[in-house]
């Protein structure tokens, strides 16, 4: 066994181990992406919420529960990227900025659209749609990726947070 020595002082104590044996090992990670699938058509180009919605809602078609989906965009809006960030329930999915921008960060996006449904068919945004839009805003522009819309999915509707002002 290593043998301790103590040193004392009024706002510190610090222990001296001698005869440490095992180095100490910090793990060594390698990140990286894994496409899920090639693109066989050219690349989508996002001009609009109308445009967003109408290459999103396939991601959506059937689901009976709320999915949260991040589009990832490069500088010229060209989807480069979708990523399922949470499957919820009927009503209610679990999402958190760090979960939503891990992805974007990974594929250097230059901006995202945010997207989920509403199984209910109404796509009017509860509070929590609001106040995670104004979250995710805010975290965008601390980490200089542009949030573009954050768009809800009805059955024959679609609300749009850009177009509608987004939340104040």
């Amino acid at each position: 066994m290593a043998s301790q020595s103590t040193i004392h002082n009024s706002k510190l104590s610090i222990v001296k181990r001698a005869d440490v044996t095992a180095p100490t090992v910090i793990p060594r990670y390698t990140v990286c992406l894994v496409p899920g699938s090639r693109p066989a058509s050219p690349l989508v180009l996002v001009h609009d919420s109308i445009s967003a919605a109408t290459a999103l809602r396939p991601f959506f078609a059937g689901l009976d529960r709320e999915q949260f989906l991040v589009c990832c965009l490069d500088a010229k809006h060209a989807i480069i990227g979708v990523n399922v960030v949470s499957i919820g329930s009927l009503t209610l999915s679990i999402v958190h900025p760090r979960e939503v921008f891990k992805p974007a960060i990974l594929l250097n996006t230059s901006a995202i659209i945010c997207a989920h449904n509403h199984p209910s068919g109404d796509p009017e945004p509860s509070s929590e749609d609001r106040a995670l839009t104004t979250r995710l805003r805010q975290a965008g522009d601390l980490l200089g990726i542009t949030v573009l819309d954050h768009i809800i999915l009805g059955d024959d509707r679609t609300y749009s947070f850009a177009d509608r002002g987004w939340p104040t």
